[in-house]
């Protein structure tokens, strides 16, 4: 029933339903028309409040209706953008140079980023992963750049670039302003590693021993790149008795002839170009080759021609003297020139021609041919005697004592002539 239609029942009912009898006094409080209807309509605003329901209560019983507060859930406020994520550091520095290659590149930012943020780029790209630690973002090498790498590195930014974990969470913010770019290039590899490897394989005529703690697995590929950069500390040890000619001219962590040669012998035994310098194709056979165990199978082999009348050539082989035999060098005319030379092209025969002093060609067969200086190589050759200058350069050996020595200077092998130039 509405509540208009409820109020006149009220009014029209007989005075013998009411509560009180007539004569008997005026109602009480409870039983009067108006106290009821405020009774009920405090209920029905105790009723609003307790379910918290917006509804419209009657304020009066006359039927004007004023609003009455309504008790609801509070509404969801939009979280703040994320401050913008902030480049603090990167490592290796901008510019940086002799950056060792296998080293982690590390990025701090001014705030933690987020999981799924994109990731950095490295060019040239190698294999590896990147890694989030809080501030931290770090790319760990599987094995590391090579010498002399010029090596760029991008890092997003944008709409689409890396991000905050506080922007990812928001959905608003966190990201880095623009993309950032630096670069750095790697440093040139360590003479005295090479020496050390060279000598691991039989190249060189000593042996090396790291120190205690400092051995590297040969497995490991990353550590030995590492160690290419930065060697471990050791000492090289001669194996067996060399003549002053030899070990005077080898120069541990510096550039000698002694490298020359092993490298030179090195490349031989791989198929590589002859040029006695370690550049990255040799570097790169060098590792896999002391990975994989591959040593010199040819030993170590050196040469003294001493032009000192009577004319020798002495021969040591992994240590010991293994020819001494007469030869004939160049005349003054065309002489045998002093110095240390590898061997790099052997022949078992061969027709050689060229010039004589008097300007007529000659065209000789020659046998066991190992050259060592331009024109200039250890042969035999029929004379009738041996011991003094003869030769147009060449070491000239009898027959027999070239055969001998022929199997023992392969490419690579040092080669020392001294003495009076030329006769």
């Amino acid at each position: 029933m509405s509540r208009s239609g409820w109020f006149r029942r009220q009014q029209s009912m007989p005075a013998a339903n009411r509560t009180t009898a007539p004569g008997s006094g005026p109602p009480s409080r409870a039983s009067r028309p108006g106290a009821r209807a405020a009774a009920l309509t405090a209920g029905g605003a105790a009723l609003v409040l307790a379910a918290g329901v917006a509804i419209v209560a009657y304020a009066s019983p006359k039927g004007h209706a004023a609003p009455v507060s309504a008790v609801s859930h509070a509404a969801s406020t939009p979280r703040p953008a994320a401050a913008a994520l902030r480049l603090v550091s990167v490592t290796p520095a901008a510019g940086a140079q002799g950056v060792n290659g296998t080293a982690p590149v590390q990025l701090r930012f001014s705030a933690p980023v987020a999981a799924r943020s994109p990731m950095p780029q490295l060019s040239p790209a190698i294999p590896g992963h990147w890694r989030i630690r809080g501030t931290s973002v770090m790319f760990i090498p599987a094995t590391g750049y090579m010498q002399d790498t010029r090596v760029t590195l991008t890092i997003p930014g944008g709409t689409s670039g890396m991000i905050s974990a506080a922007g990812a969470s928001a959905g608003a913010g966190g990201q880095l302003a623009s993309t950032v770019t630096r670069s750095f290039t790697t440093g040139a590899f360590s003479t005295l590693r090479l020496q050390q490897l060279l000598a691991q394989l039989g190249y060189l005529p000593f042996t090396w021993t790291s120190l205690s703690g400092s051995a590297i697995n040969p497995a490991d590929a990353r550590a030995e790149l590492s160690a290419a950069y930065d060697p471990p500390a050791g000492g090289f040890n001669w194996q067996g008795a060399y003549p002053w000619t030899l070990t005077s001219q080898w120069r541990a962590g510096s550039p000698n002839i002694l490298d020359v040669g092993a490298i030179r012998a090195f490349e031989a035994d791989h198929g590589m170009t002859m040029d006695g310098s370690a550049g990255p194709a040799v570097w790169s056979r060098l590792l896999a080759a002391v990975a994989t165990g591959q040593d010199n199978q040819h030993g170590y082999t050196y040469a003294i021609a001493d032009q000192n009348l009577p004319e020798s050539l002495t021969l040591w082989h992994d240590g010991r003297v293994v020819l001494k035999s007469p030869v004939n060098t160049g005349i003054s005319a065309s002489p045998t020139v002093d110095g240390t030379f590898p061997v790099y092209l052997r022949y078992y025969f061969q027709v050689m021609k060229g010039t004589n002093p008097d300007g007529s060609k000659y065209a000789d067969p020659v046998w066991y041919v190992a050259y060592f200086d331009g024109g200039d190589a250890v042969h035999y050759f029929p004379r009738y005697s041996f011991g003094w200058n003869q030769s147009l350069g060449c070491v000239e050996l009898p027959w027999d004592q070239a055969r001998q020595a022929w199997p023992y200077l392969s490419y690579g092998s040092l080669v020392t002539v001294t003495g009076p130039v030329g006769g």
